[in-house]
């Protein structure tokens, strides 16, 4: 059984720095596609950044690069997501998603939600002015 427990999401001002996790279980964790995505009230699902685990090759919404950094310690099934110099806007619950690249994506992008198969609950970041 596939599952994805994200932790460490908070409070913090603007222009500081938080750091979520997520700590998957119940399958090898290099075959799969991580990604971070976050979902603020009234708006919908968006992709933050994901990683190739056996590749490591990493992507990045236009919104926070150069300020997030998406890592992992395999050793740890963990994959994690550095959140620097963070603004209100970064505001949302961010959700770490799992994909088995072995399933056709359609030939969408990373940042499409629809192609993930596993999602964990979610951990509320929040940034003040």
């Amino acid at each position: 059984q596939v599952q994805l427990v994200e932790s460490g999401g908070g409070s913090a001002q603007a222009g500081g720095s938080l750091r979520v996790s997520c700590v998957v279980s119940g399958y090898t964790y290099r075959s799969y596609y991580m990604a971070w995505f976050r979902q603020a009230p009234g708006k919908e699902r968006e992709g933050v950044a994901a990683i190739v685990p056996a590749s490591g090759n990493t992507y990045y919404a236009d919104s926070v690069k150069g300020r997030f950094t998406i890592s992992q310690d395999s050793a740890k099934n963990t994959l994690y997501l550095q959140m620097n110099s963070l603004k209100p806007e970064d505001t949302a619950m961010y959700y770490c998603a799992a994909r088995d690249p072995s399933i056709a994506s359609g030939g969408t992008t990373w940042s499409d939600p629809s192609i993930y198969g596993y999602w964990g609950q979610g951990t509320r970041v929040t940034v003040s002015s």
